[in-house]
């Protein structure tokens, strides 16, 4: 699927979400209005004088009840928004989610967190956290706004029985998701949604109270308890309006989405057998989540995760036909069920691959191509480079004390002197702990070759989202320490540095109005020449590279040959986020050009390359720059 196509898919969704969101809303208010009016006629009609009639179709009572349906609506989705802006961890733990740690030892959900990795270097985003959920159906989901804050959540019975091949499929179908914009889009859902299906959850809360009064209180009656009844009822009327609305808005949203995201998760396995052995297992086991906000988040599943929803409010295509799509001669047969497969995983944690070695990068005129979409070749790429990586950086990299420290030990300047101020300015700032970490681990991270450094970096974000907000402003501070003393930072070293920094915080959207290239051609020089400068040893050729690259761009910009500050390629980064899709991805193009013009891409300017377009919003998959 065509990344910058679904982005702006799912950019039109949310508009039809919204269209269909206000229908919704009308809706309840129409059945609110016709329940206040009939109850006026029926409490009134029975005293003396004025006209019944007149009175239940009052305006301003009609006009009153029509405007506190849309404040309780509008109030809820607020509220609702508000509770979802930490992102994919929010949902995981209101399922009852726990972050996996790296370091566990239990051979299921090890398996879980390298298939995951694997897929995130792979397809050049960020590491999700990851989450497990102790519930025996085979499910999992993808969440957040942006892949920084994304998390992917995986039931217990999902790593019990599915084989890695399975359980691959099932995460590369949620980093579908998570690459074509359908996180956001389903987090906006949930929160829109909330709002038209609270006045149920009020009127259900007001009927179990009830229910539980008269219970403690005998079997006394009063006109108190009518009128709550009263109430209680008519609100679950305009809340069965809300909720058959709901479900309907999701279905439309999801249905079709799920067909795409099991295309994409075969594009990028190139092993349907993987993935519909998978759906063959959820058709035998079960999906069923017994959470109690299962029902809030059931658009988000990889199956379905709730009872009851078929037909026309089904948020997923019945699972046979998702299995014949995937395996068109599929007779119909189902495995036995089984939760025992975990045993059979054990020894299959990593899979095995050969150290990367590299291979040419795709011409540029293809990368914007690869944009996005990772294959198989990507994954075997990716194992390659986590198999090249010392072991004990490994490790390091699932402690949150020994993640600092790497990622210190990967930005701090290669010239002995920048190393000597860069050390210094961290024994003034940083913890102890972490110090001893970076004595410890200083000969393994002195052997990492050009091209780990990233998968380094990736597989350190995790950790380091879940640092203390204490923990984090001492670490944030002993960045800003080595940039600030490193007397000349390259670019590689600016670009991993801010790639930390994003993928800790969040890189946010691009705020500010879309601008043409044209319009931000100052910031694409700067950025351009630097590029160029990092990809060549002499000036002469850089120049040659820059212009081009400006030449394939049509932009008459000059060669800015001193070499940009980190405060100046932040300023041009922050530009060139305006720019639109087709200008990003001719940016991107003639980023390629500067790296590749002398024929060859080596392993530091590939990284670059990739730690930019991160940064610009286009994940390069590993296999299009190596």
């Amino acid at each position: 699927m065509d990344f910058f196509g679904a982005q702006e898919r799912a950019k039109r969704l949310t508009v039809w979400l919204v269209v269909l969101l206000v229908i919704a809303v009308l809706g309840m208010i129409a059945a609110a209005v016709a329940v206040v009016a009939l109850a006026t006629l029926l409490l009134d009609g029975g005293q003396p004088g004025g006209d019944p009639l007149a009175r239940a179709l009052d305006p301003l009572l009609l006009g009153s009840v029509a405007l506190g349906v849309l404040l309780v609506v509008a109030s809820a989705s607020l509220v609702r928004h508000l509770q979802l802006r930490a992102g994919g961890a929010a949902v995981a733990e209101a399922l009852g989610g726990r972050p996996l740690n790296g370091d566990t030892r239990d051979t299921g959900e090890r398996r879980l967190l390298n298939v995951v990795e694997e897929m995130a270097i792979a397809a050049g985003l960020p590491v999700p956290a990851v989450y497990l959920l102790d519930e025996p159906g085979i499910n999992a989901f993808a969440a957040g706004h942006a892949p920084q804050d994304a998390a992917i959540g995986v039931t217990r019975g999902a790593i019990q029985a599915l084989t890695r091949d399975e359980l691959q499929g099932v995460i590369a179908h949620e980093f579908s998701h998570v690459l074509h914009g359908d996180m956001r889009l389903n987090l906006r859902l949930v929160a829109l949604l909330y709002g038209i299906l609270v006045i149920g959850l009020v009127g259900r809360l007001l009927l179990r109270g009830m229910a539980t009064r008269r219970v403690a209180g005998g079997s006394r009656r009063g006109n108190g308890q009518a009128v709550l009844l009263g109430a209680g009822l008519a609100l679950m009327l305009v809340g069965f309006v809300g909720t058959l609305c709901g479900n309907l808005i999701k279905a439309a949203v999801s249905r079709q989405r799920e067909f795409l995201a099991d295309a994409s998760a075969v594009q990028y396995t190139r092993n349907p057998a993987g993935l519909a052995d998978a759906l063959k297992r959820v058709a035998t086991q079960g999906s069923e989540l017994r959470a109690t906000r299962a029902e809030e988040f059931s658009h988000l599943y990889f199956s379905r995760g709730l009872p009851g929803l078929r037909g026309l409010t089904a948020t997923h295509p019945p699972l046979a036909t998702r299995i014949r799509r995937l395996e068109p001669e599929w007779d119909g047969r189902l495995p036995e069920p089984s939760v025992e497969r975990e045993a059979a995983a054990v020894g299959e944690g990593r899979a095995q691959a050969q150290p990367d070695q590299g291979a040419g990068m795709a011409p540029p005129a293809a990368l914007a191509e690869r944009v996005g979409e990772p294959r198989e070749a990507d994954l075997q790429r990716a194992r390659g480079a986590l198999a090249g990586i010392a072991p004990v950086l490994l490790e390091a990299a699932h402690d949150s004390y020994s993640a600092r420290a790497v990622v210190y030990g990967i930005l701090m300047g290669a010239e002995p002197a920048s190393r000597a101020r860069q050390r210094q300015a961290l024994t003034a700032a940083a913890r102890p702990d972490v110090l001893a970490e970076l004595e410890r681990l200083e000969r393994p991270l002195a052997e990492v070759r050009p091209g780990q450094r990233l998968a380094l970096i990736e597989l350190c974000l995790p950790v380091l989202r879940q640092l203390s907000v204490a923990q984090y402003a001492g670490f944030r501070d002993c960045l800003e320490r080595l940039m600030a003393v490193e007397q000349e930072p390259g670019a590689l070293q600016w670009a991993l540095h801010r790639l930390v920094i994003a993928g800790s915080e969040g890189a946010g959207g691009r705020a500010g109005r879309r601008q043409p290239l044209a319009r931000v051609e100052a910031a694409v020089a700067r950025l351009l020449s630097s590029l160029a400068l990092a990809g060549s040893d002499q000036a002469t050729g850089a120049a040659q590279a820059f212009r081009e690259a400006a030449a394939g761009l049509g932009l008459e910009i000059a060669f800015v040959s001193r070499p940009a500050t980190p405060q100046e390629l932040d300023w041009a980064l922050g530009r060139c986020r305006l720019l639109g899709d087709d200008d990003r991805v001719r940016l991107l193009g003639a980023m390629a050009r500067c790296v590749a013009h002398d024929g060859q891409v080596r392993a530091e300017e590939a990284e670059l390359l990739r730690a930019v377009a991160w940064s610009l919003g286009c994940p390069l998959p590993l296999a299009a720059t190596n």
